[in-house]
């Protein structure tokens, strides 16, 4: 029998309440015990929904960590203390899920994979989309070869007018930057877990502020606060990998764009190219000719019986969970995770310097060797 786990939640907010917290109560080996938030009538309010009967309360995460019997953190916070706090669980005998971005800046998430090194505890980044079924699905044709060497891709996270409104979301200083970091991440990560392909050769970034100080301007969650609006509307990035290959990553939360989406990733290899802009989309060339197979995703492949399924966010606290009782390697690597945050620190740069970043020769580059010398192992 899998050994319970007793979990701790520092963060209850948007992010904890509408995915963490649900799918690890619905986890057989999971027990909510510890709730932090700063707020302390929202970590009551999720202490009462989700933990067990003698559940504690706290504000200050560090005396939640003092207090010791908690075997696994979940960060849920503003990207600037995923470091901090991450470091501090992992050096209180805790292994951590955190939530995207791994970190603010490359530094902090290298301070966060060094703090796992030398402790010896299992550290993952909530990039939930990995656990969808189509990307499921796609990642396994890739590591069969049926795509061939994938040597061109686009990492797609559009919105025509969804900026959140809420939180710190518009707040540079606590999140790091606009959409870039908080959706582009998640196609980001997608498409380089797809190609396999970690190491970054040089990249070139532009980065808009060209709608965000609009006043009164149609948006899915409400006007925006344009005195708040401190961070970018859209970015993009121009990725080349040091075997050739190219990303082009596209991100926005307000664009005048008529096609949109969220976590997508368009790969083109030598054998066939595949891409989620319309549900999952295989192309290629048999017997001399073009052909297009939109593949249909239906769990049991039973007729009119869509059966259970598994969320992808319950799916992710499962398999976390597992490779924590069972003593394997998370799906996301941290090593995978820290060349995304790289990356995205990058494109900032490169916008605002004007100039093209590369990785040879550099501090960055050397943090990502080392982060390759694990992925290789």
């Amino acid at each position: 029998m899998s050994k319970t786990l007793k979990i701790a939640i520092i963060g209850c907010g948007g992010i904890a309440n509408g995915k963490h917290l649900p799918s690890l109560s619905r986890q057989k080996n999971a027990e909510l015990v510890a709730f932090c938030d700063i707020i302390e009538e929202r970590a009551k309010e999720a202490a009462e929904k989700y933990g067990t009967q003698d559940a504690k309360v706290y504000t200050d995460f560090r005396k939640l960590l003092e207090d010791g019997g908690i075997d696994v953190v979940h960060v849920c916070t503003p990207n600037d203390s995923h470091s901090e706090i991450t470091v501090a669980a992992l050096e209180a005998d805790c292994h951590v899920m955190c939530e995207k971005p791994m970190a603010k800046t490359t530094a902090q998430a290298q301070a966060m994979l060094e703090a796992a090194r030398r402790t010896g505890k299992k550290l993952s980044i909530a990039y939930q989309n990995r656990f969808r079924n189509d990307s499921q699905y796609l990642k396994e044709m890739c590591e069969n070869g049926e795509l061939g060497d994938i040597y061109y891709a686009k990492a797609i996270a559009l919105r025509r007018r969804a900026v959140p409104t809420w939180g710190v979301f518009l707040d540079e200083e606590k999140q790091g930057g606009g959409p870039l970091i908080d959706i582009g991440t998640h196609a980001l990560d997608l498409t380089l877990w797809m190609m396999d392909n970690y190491k970054p050769h040089s990249v070139t970034g532009s980065v808009f502020h060209k709608l965000g100080q609009r006043k009164n301007a149609a948006n899915a969650f409400g006007p925006w606060d344009p005195e708040q609006f401190k961070v970018e509307d859209s970015a993009f990035g121009f990725i080349t990998m040091e075997n050739g290959a190219t990303i082009a990553l596209e991100s926005s939360w307000a664009l005048n764009v008529a096609e949109y989406g969220e976590a997508k990733t368009l790969l083109c290899g030598t054998e066939a190219g595949a891409d989620m802009t319309s549900g999952l989309r295989i192309n290629g060339e048999k017997s001399g000719r073009l052909y297009e197979t939109n593949i249909e995703l239906t769990p049991g492949g039973v007729a009119f019986y869509s059966g259970d399924e598994e969320s992808e966010a319950d799916r992710e606290a499962r398999l976390w969970l597992e490779a924590v009782t069972l003593d394997k390697e998370p799906l996301v690597k941290p090593e995978q995770a820290l060349v995304v945050t790289q990356i995205l620190e990058a494109i900032y740069e490169s916008a605002r310097t004007g100039k093209t970043v590369y990785f040879d020769g550099t501090e960055d580059s050397a943090a990502q060797d080392s982060a390759q010398a694990v992925l290789n192992k």
